[in-house]
């Protein structure tokens, strides 16, 4: 796990990964593709592949084997991100189902709040934004939920999605440093991003989360029916 964190891998790019057919033979462990680790340790598998013309190279996309390696990867990966061994997500099922987003961004406080301050320091990944979308995705990823991150509409991407139960949570990440109070939230309800999802039925929640990074943690977690 280390070594993703290490190379910059953010965890949502972990499933679709594309290789070539080289480099996925590629045997030297001093200096092996991320892509080909995964692939020869089990934890992913060829979903598709594809030949380019142009290079005369065939490409392979990688994807998990199931959920269950799904879960256990991203668990994995959290853990190694918040620096917690011990950190279970269960918590956070019992909150989604009630949607209780007081108690949802007390319980991604605490677990931002319990990063070790040297970890922030030596690893750059914790300064940019795709560490704090990483842990969310590899949070809700390890509860064995349906996770879809930069889900296209026609009005834009939506920063994640997230699908329990009968349930559809639409998060959008902002950095306060970098937007206005509420644009998290502002930008959900312009882009009107729950419409692609009305027609499921199911009850469709809007959250907008905001981050500090000179807290390092979330600053405000809104959420509300669509």
């Amino acid at each position: 796990m280390e070594i993703l964190v290490e190379r910059g891998i953010q965890t949502p790019a972990v499933d679709g990964m594309l290789i070539s057919d080289e480099l996925l033979a590629t045997f030297d462990l001093g200096d092996i593709a991320t892509e080909a680790l995964l692939f020869q340790t089990g934890y992913l598998k060829v979903i598709d592949k594809d030949w380019d013309e142009d290079s005369e190279t065939l490409y392979y996309r990688l994807g998990y084997p199931n959920r269950e390696v799904r879960k256990s990867l991203n668990l994995n990966l959290l853990r190694h991100l918040v620096q917690n061994r011990t950190l279970t997500t269960q918590p956070a099922v019992r909150l989604l189902k009630a949607a209780d987003f007081t108690g949802l961004q007390k319980l991604l406080q605490a677990l931002f709040a319990g990063i070790p301050s040297d970890w922030h320091r030596r690893d750059k990944i914790a300064s940019y934004e795709g560490y704090y979308a990483s842990v969310f995705y590899s949070y809700f990823t390890a509860l064995g939920m349906d996770v879809r991150v930069e889900d296209s509409s026609s009005a834009g991407r939506l920063d994640m999605a997230v699908q329990t139960g009968s349930r559809i949570f639409l998060f959008e990440f902002k950095i306060v440093e970098r937007a206005r109070p509420g644009a998290a939230m502002a930008q959900l309800k312009a882009r009107a991003y729950a419409d692609k999802y009305r027609h499921l039925g199911s009850p469709v929640f809007l959250v907008g989360v905001e981050f500090s990074l000179e807290t390092r943690n979330v600053t405000d977690l809104q959420g509300e029916p669509a």
